[in-house]
């Protein structure tokens, strides 16, 4: 009923809390959805979990531009925030008590989402007790890996695909391509 990559995006903010990865799975989704397809919503949650990945990391003014920008995405797209078992206002107002924490500098603390759908519930849980983990965990503060894994990843595909489209910008704007060489 509920597409792989969101249940896999609940698991790890529920359970691993590891946020950077909830943002990759439903990036790499939303990518590949057709327009019109909760398209918006995947961005909203998106944001929810870059919010908490900068809170975590003290970075306040990125997670306040990132829960703000989410609760006015979900909030416009209640009817897909339901349709994907979350409570519509209790998305809302969690993120809107985060977002006034933020602005108190507040430290982190983990979160839930909302779920409303109880048989969505009960299958989050079950995936994570057959990989062994806690649904519902504290999120790991001294795990550095968790903390700053945007840092730690290997980035040489997305450096490889930034310069591909810089040369062919560059070629596209002298008029030359790789046959006139």
């Amino acid at each position: 009923m509920y597409p792989q990559p969101y249940l896999e995006y609940l698991i790890q903010f529920h359970a691993e809390r590891d946020y950077f990865e909830c943002h990759e799975i439903l990036e790499e989704y939303w990518k590949e959805s057709p327009p019109g397809e909760r398209r918006a919503v995947w961005v909203g949650l998106i944001q929810v979990a870059v919010s908490l990945y900068h809170q975590r990391r003290g970075n306040f003014a990125g997670a306040i531009k990132m829960v703000d920008s989410a609760i006015k995405i979900l909030n416009r797209e209640r009817t897909d925030v339901q349709s994907l078992g979350l409570d519509p206002d209790a998305t809302i107002q969690t993120l809107s008590q985060l977002l006034a924490e933020m602005k108190q500098n507040s430290p982190y603390h983990s979160i839930r989402l909302p779920i409303a759908d109880p048989a969505l519930l009960a299958d989050c849980r079950k995936r994570c007790e057959e990989r062994g983990l806690h649904f519902d965990s504290e999120s790991d503060l001294f795990n550095t890996f968790l903390l700053h894994k945007h840092t730690q990843r290997d980035r040489s595909d997305v450096i490889a695909e930034r310069l591909r489209r810089l040369d062919e910008r560059s070629q596209r704007r002298s008029g030359s391509t790789d046959a006139d060489k």
